[in-house]
């Protein structure tokens, strides 16, 4: 299966946070999922850490090499992705949020989340705790 953790997923598995449940590390240790990042996941931890928000302590550059050093590819952000956000009802205002869920449905890959106002949105997305 084809795999797209959410920002905040990325950071836990990369850190080894509590935060990241044992149905998290399963699924992206499941050898016969394709695990991918998207370039806007890069962006939001960019930011949200220049920003000092509590939660993003991990450095960006650190996270892309550890995401590709562990077999993670990289999803940039296309036209096809903005015209499938065009269609997003308005369930959700993080932008970051709904690239992510745009990707997710433009390419059929599960959108792996923890954030129950993603998880309302129709697609390939998988609420997990």
């Amino acid at each position: 299966m084809r795999i797209l953790p959410d920002s905040h997923i990325l950071a836990w598995f990369a850190e080894d946070d509590p935060h990241l449940t044992h149905e998290m590390r399963d699924i992206l240790e499941d050898e016969d999922n394709e695990l991918f990042f998207s370039s806007a996941s890069i962006w939001e931890l960019t930011i949200k850490r220049a920003l000092n928000r509590r939660g993003f302590n991990i450095e960006p550059h650190i996270l892309y090499r550890a995401l590709l050093d562990n077999g993670f590819e990289e999803m940039p952000v296309n036209s096809r992705h903005a015209f499938v956000l065009e269609t997003l009802p308005s369930i959700h205002k993080d932008p970051f949020d709904r690239i992510l869920i745009a990707q997710s449905m433009a390419e059929g890959m599960l959108l792996l989340t923890s954030d129950e106002t993603i998880a309302q949105y129709k697609g390939p997305i998988r609420l997990v705790r």
